[in-house]
């Protein structure tokens, strides 16, 4: 081990930071957050690396996020490098506070109804399962309607790659009484999720009509607000619909208003975490008895180049448009775009009223990060933190968690502290033979945004209600996981279910800083309806509609239903 120089390693820092803001190293502030100083994911990557070369010894890539400034840095690494210390990849993370203490078991939320829009020309929950089991990349090229201005970037920022739907503009207006001319100002993200949700209904056999006047929670996780820039852009043009049109908090005020709910409503920008955080929300309204069932959704459309021109600026994205979760080849994020819903009520009530449980939420968690390295900056401590709680919330034994659905974005240094998180809370007691297995469904759609952490906890909803865990995408190099405790899933395999029960997490975090974290178990094997003893050779199914030729589609979706 070679002697460690504090001058050395401090002007070393200082050298780098200066080469990312470009000051001089004598002006660099060694007191700041690295990250408020310019660092971004790589520039940690390539200084940690410079740093192992300097010490002599083996750095982990995510030193630079636990030890947010410069003047920290230097003193850890000169700690470590005293005769008889420890190594510096040894040094503990800081713990976080947890308020109150961790909570106690919650009462149980059943997940009765999934509805969904997705990459891959997936409309429906079975369409998604089939993506998934087959191990699907839904990547593709923009399509040529969407961006027709995208030509004016210049060629550096032309990135056309992404998980994007097959149509946003078709919407039946006429289903939910809405006028063509507000239609046509409304947000598309808006009209999806009136339809995702509707379908959400259906499949929960949950009529629309019966929660008119009840305690329905309906809770949105959006963050995209380009259609009302773009809508009121021209001051001149503006028509007297467009406020409502563009406006996020309406897409929840909207749903319930069509549905004439009278529970919560309320839209979650939260970033990437917006859609498990209404989740969270969601549960919450439930146990307190504030709701007694619950929309739960997110949605997230990418209707202007603009976003997508600053994450290629920013070196942001991967320069084939695909997430490469736990990767040895991740490179950047993808983006992409989608909506998914989920209707909850109190598991009590579901077994009351024999509704079919696809799932189980057992507990849910949400917490910030605080001052990190950076406004953007992930915490390793506050990651750790949220699932203890929530593990502590469902009283489960961390060696009984099997699966984790993970934020697992592909870049070099989220995703080894999102893994590091987890094998620091749920590797705990844990057999090298039962390791935690984890996978993200941005390999296969993209990172979704807003609507990632619900398209991920479908996912898992889907996996727990099938037995099958599906492969997570772009890990042919290998993976990046250094901990033996965990292992990302490549190929369907049938749920391992270490404790006796089927268990998983679902992940989110958004870059402003809020995390959350679900925890999940496989429902009830016994939630089957009483039925005749003898049932008829056949069976009428009545079907009603306001239009004919929606009415022929239903029947024939209906019918191709029964054939399978």
């Amino acid at each position: 081990m070679r002697r460690v120089d504090e001058a050395a390693l401090r002007r070393l820092v200082a050298e780098r930071v200066a080469a990312w803001n470009g000051t001089s190293p004598d002006d660099v502030p060694m007191d700041r957050p690295l990250a408020d100083l310019g660092m971004a994911s790589r520039d940690a990557v390539a200084l940690a690396g410079q740093l192992s070369r300097a010490t002599g010894r083996e750095l982990p890539t995510t030193l630079l996020w636990e030890t947010p400034t410069g003047e920290a840095l230097v003193a850890r690494l000169c700690a470590a490098g005293a005769p008889g210390a420890p190594a510096a990849e040894a040094a503990p993370v800081p713990r976080a506070v947890v308020a109150g203490g961790p909570a106690g078991p919650a009462e149980p939320v059943a997940v009765v109804g999934i509805g969904c829009r997705l990459p891959g020309g997936v409309h429906d929950p079975d369409a998604y399962w089939q993506l998934l089991s087959a191990g699907t990349d839904a990547i593709r090229r923009v399509p040529e309607d969407r961006w027709r201005d995208f030509t004016a970037f210049p060629p550096a920022d032309a990135h056309p790659y992404g998980g994007y739907l097959d149509d946003i503009a078709g919407f039946d207006a006429d289903f939910f009484r809405i006028t063509p001319r507000e239609a046509a100002v409304m947000d598309p993200q808006q009209r999806i999720l009136l339809e995702v949700a509707q379908e959400a209904l259906d499949h929960a056999a949950v009529p629309a009509g019966s929660l008119a006047g009840t305690a329905t929670g309906v809770f949105v996780g959006i963050s995209a607000p380009e259609y009302g820039q773009v809508t009121g852009a021209d001051p001149a043009a503006v028509d007297p619909w467009a406020p409502a049109g563009g406006a996020l908090s309406v897409a929840a005020g909207r749903l319930a208003y069509v549905l004439d709910t009278r529970g919560p409503s309320l839209a979650v920008d939260t970033a990437c975490s917006s859609s498990l955080v209404a989740v969270h929300q969601a549960c919450v309204s439930l146990r307190t008895g504030e709701s007694d069932t619950a929309i739960a959704a997110g949605v997230n459309l990418l209707l202007s180049p603009a976003v997508t021109v600053a994450f290629r600026r920013a070196g942001a994205l991967a320069p084939d448009g695909r997430c490469k979760p736990f990767s040895a080849a991740a490179d950047g994020i993808g983006r992409g775009e989608g909506c998914a819903v989920v209707i909850l009520k109190r598991l009590s009530d579901a077994e009351r009223d024999g509704d079919r449980v696809l799932a189980v939420v057992r507990a849910t968690a949400v917490n910030s990060d605080g001052r990190s390295n950076g406004l953007m900056a992930p915490s390793p401590a506050a990651q750790q933190a949220l699932l203890e709680r929530a593990y502590a919330g469902a009283g489960l034994a961390a060696e009984h968690v099997d699966y984790v659905e993970a934020h697992g974005t592909g870049t070099p240094l989220g995703d080894p502290i999102e893994a590091g998180a987890l094998g620091a809370v749920l590797g705990v007691g844990r057999d090298p033979d039962q390791p935690l297995l984890l996978g993200s469904a941005k390999g296969n759609l993209g990172h979704l945004e807003s609507a990632a952490g619900i398209a991920g906890l479908v996912k898992t909803v889907l996996a727990l209600h099938h037995g099958t865990i599906p492969p997570s995408l772009h890990c042919e190099r290998g993976s990046s996981l250094t901990d033996p405790r965990l292992r990302v899933v490549t190929e369907p395999e049938p749920w391992p279910r270490y404790g006796g029960t089927a268990v998983a997490g679902v992940s989110g975090f958004g870059f402003g800083g809020t995390n959350a974290h679900v925890v999940l178990e496989e429902g009830p094997s016994a939630m089957v309806p009483v039925r005749p003893a003898e049932e008829p050779a056949a069976r009428v199914h009545l079907l009603s509609d306001f239009d004919t030729e929606r009415l022929r589609d239903t029947a024939g979706r209906l019918a191709d239903r029964l054939r399978d």
